[in-house]
C-alpha cells in the first residue's frame, strides 16, 4: 500500500512583500488619504522648485542687474507667506506621519519608500535653510538695487550659487515625489488584496 501524499499547499502562509492585506477600518483609510496627501504636496514644493529653474530665473536673467536684484529681493520677502510655508513644512509633516502609519500596519514595503522619501525632502530642508536662505539674506543687506554701487558684482555672487542650490532642490524634491508614487502603488496593491478577501 502506497503511502498517501499531502496535497501540495496552494495558499502561501506568507504573502508577497508589500502585499499584505491592511486591516479593515478607520486605520486603514487614514493612512492611505495621508500618504495621498504627502505626495501632493512634496510634489507642489518639486514645482515651485522646478518652476524657477526652467521659468523664474531665466525670466530674471533677461534683465539688466538692478532689475534682476530688485526682482529677487522681492520674490524672497513675497515668498513668505502661510500657503507657501504650509506646503513647505506641510510636505515633511505629512510623511512623516505617513511613515508611522505604515509602521503601524506592517507595511514595510510601503514602509521603505515613504522613509526615502523623508529622508531626500530633508536634504531638501537642509539645502534651502543652509543654503538659499543665507543667499537671500545676503541679497537683501546689499539694499535699494538703486543705490548699490556695484551691482553686476553682487549678482554675480548670488545668482550661480543660488541656481546650483535650487537644481538640488527641484531634484531631491522629485525623487521624493516618485518615492511616495511607488509607495502608493504598493499601498494600493495591499488594499485591493484587502478587499477582495
Amino acid at each position: 500500500m502506497s503511502a498517501a501524499h499531502p496535497a501540495p499547499n496552494t495558499h502561501p502562509t506568507s504573502p508577497a512583500p508589500g502585499r499584505a492585506p491592511l486591516p479593515p477600518g478607520p486605520a486603514r483609510r487614514s493612512a492611505g488619504t495621508v500618504l495621498g496627501a504627502a505626495t501632493v504636496a512634496t510634489a507642489l514644493m518639486a514645482g515651485v522648485f522646478f518652476s524657477f529653474d526652467v521659468a523664474v530665473i531665466p525670466g530674471l536673467g533677461r534683465g539688466d542687474d538692478r532689475t534682476y536684484i530688485g526682482a529677487m529681493q522681492n520674490i524672497n520677502v513675497a515668498i513668505e507667506n502661510p500657503v507657501f510655508f504650509l506646503a513647505f513644512f506641510g510636505a515633511l509633516v505629512l510623511t512623516g506621519v505617513a511613515a508611522l502609519q505604515q509602521r503601524r500596519l506592517g507595511r514595510r514595503a510601503v514602509l521603505g519608500w515613504v522613509l526615502a522619501s523623508v529622508a531626500l525632502y530633508v536634504v531638501a530642508l537642509l539645502v534651502t535653510m543652509g543654503g538659499n536662505l543665507p543667499v537671500n539674506d545676503e541679497l537683501a543687506r546689499a539694499g535699494d538695487p538703486a543705490r548699490i554701487a556695484d551691482p553686476a558684482a553682487v549678482r554675480e555672487k548670488f545668482e550661480q550659487t543660488w541656481i546650483a542650490l535650487n537644481i538640488v532642490r527641484t531634484t531631491v524634491c522629485t525623487v521624493a515625489v516618485g518615492c511616495l508614487g511607488r509607495a502608493l502603488f504598493l499601498y494600493g496593491r495591499g488594499d485591493a488584496g484587502a478587499r477582495t478577501r
